[in-house]
């Protein structure tokens, strides 16, 4: 079985271009913080909504891929979205 390999801010990257309607204005910056690695993602004013979902719900998904992401390569992550 081979090493896991990947990049969650790649992931996140992508997964957030499918979901707004300005995918060019989609910015992820990934932090090295304390042994934790931070991924901001910013998006268009117009945008905020959608990434964050009714109720936070979509949010929270990302949040949850990116965890279950971060155990299996054995590393701690946080997603944060930037105003």
């Amino acid at each position: 079985m081979s090493e896991p390999t990947g990049d969650v801010r790649t992931l996140v990257e992508h997964i957030a271009k499918l979901l707004v309607d300005a995918p060019d204005e989609v910015l992820v910056y990934q932090v090295e913080e304390d042994g934790e690695t931070i991924i901001e993602l910013e998006v268009a004013p117009a945008d905020m909504g959608k990434a964050i979902g009714k109720h936070g719900r979509t949010v929270r998904a990302l949040r949850s891929l990116v965890n279950a992401a971060g155990f299996r390569l054995n590393k701690r992550f946080e997603l944060e979205i930037l105003e």
